[in-house]
């Protein structure tokens, strides 16, 4: 059976002509009349129209599509846009037309089958069932993450390491997946940057279209402050404070993604600008605790960028010292690490709405606390 959306609770299967029908002109047979399918109701079958929202602003009209028309495949919304079907402010569009707040969208009535919506329905059971401690893959369990700021327009979160921020490449949910699980009522939640997945700290989350195009211009146009806390191996030089280096995006035969420096006239390199400070050495200069401000998000950017000097992240499994990151993981409790080194400390932006200047901090996981007190001698009480 199918469903139509906008199309109230008239059937929608086309009714066929019945065995006993009568020859043209004729009278229908009382059981063949009761036994007919009920014609569809041709106002319920009518056009709707739904008038975009500031939320809903700038995005491309098949994405907004896609949204609102929930069960139905993709195939058809792209199909209703080619044929004209669907239209803003009554004329035709294209599947990349940019949607603006007060536009009043045209939306045929389209078939959803009574498939999908068990499928939806039983996938929604099976996620109350399991809840935060699923295993069951491509469901994104329900999970809330410890906030750091939140109100109508934004939500920052302190994300843990070995969480990734969104589902993909293998990877079956990530943070957003679980926020919105989490949060069913939440009109609106999308990521403003990306974190690592190995990475802990600072994550913000956009609560309002809005919002999220003012923050993600802000970090566009550097206007937000990035600082992340590093410990590498060796003694970082103290008159090393800037990294301008650009770096270069390759693949691995396996289709694993990598990051390489590249001179300054590579024709695929991007300029990446990374600023550090050193914090604490160890005394026998075996490791150096780093303060690391990034000035262009590229992926990977500080990870390959101290590498590159010699001076590896501890723990970093793919740039790091493979050797050192092995012995880590051995050492006694409190001397042990486990995971990269890279902590999204602290965040520096302007609130989309009021435009009041928010300093966020996230304290260094018990673990990375742990490994600094022990390799640098330093207390978190002291950063």
């Amino acid at each position: 059976m199918k469903h139509i959306i906008g199309a109230g609770s008239a059937k929608t299967d086309r009714p066929g002509k019945p065995a006993n029908a009568p020859v043209a002109g004729g009278a229908a047979p009382a059981a063949a009349l009761q036994n007919a399918p009920a014609a569809p109701d041709k106002a319920a079958l009518q056009a709707t129209f739904v008038t975009v929202d500031e939320d809903s602003a700038g995005q491309r009209l098949d994405n907004y599509l896609i949204r609102q028309l929930k069960g139905v495949p993709k195939t058809h919304v792209y199909r209703i846009i080619r044929s004209g079907e669907v239209r803003i402010n009554k004329g035709r569009v294209q599947a990349d037309t940019r949607i603006e707040a007060g536009d009043v969208v045209r939306l045929p009535p389209v078939r959803t089958s009574e498939r999908a919506d068990q499928k939806a329905e039983a996938m929604a059971v099976e996620i109350a069932r399991h809840g935060a401690a699923s295993s069951t893959g491509a469901y994104a369990p329900s999970r809330e993450f410890p906030i750091l700021f939140e109100d109508d327009h934004l939500l920052a979160i302190d994300k843990p390491a070995g969480v990734a921020v969104h589902g993909g490449s293998g990877v079956a949910f990530g943070v957003i997946e679980q926020l919105r699980m989490a949060r069913p009522d939440a009109h609106f939640l999308e990521l403003v940057h990306r974190l690592d997945r190995e990475t802990s700290g600072i994550l913000l989350v956009a609560k309002k279209r809005v919002a999220l195009k003012n923050l993600q211009e802000q970090f566009r146009e550097r206007e937000t402050d990035k600082i992340y806390l590093a410990m590498v191996r060796g003694a970082w030089p103290a008159n090393k404070k800037v990294l301008d280096k650009p770096l270069q995006k390759y693949l691995l035969e396996g289709g694993e993604r990598r990051v390489q420096l590249v001179g300054k006239e590579h024709p695929d390199g991007m300029r990446a600008v990374t600023l550090v400070k050193v914090r604490a050495v160890a005394p026998d200069a075996a490791f150096s605790l780093l303060e690391v401000t990034i000035k262009t998000g590229r992926t990977h950017q500080i990870r390959v960028h101290l590498a590159g000097e010699g001076h590896p992240i501890a723990g970093d499994d793919k740039y790091g010292d493979f050797a050192l990151n092995k012995s880590l993981q051995k050492e006694a409790p409190g001397a042990a690490l486990k995971r990269m080194f890279l902590h999204a400390w602290r965040l520096k932006f302007s609130h989309p709405y009021t435009g009041k200047r928010i300093e966020l901090r996230a304290a260094l996981p018990p673990d990375l606390e742990s490994f600094t007190a022990h390799a640098v001698s330093l207390q978190a009480a002291e950063l």
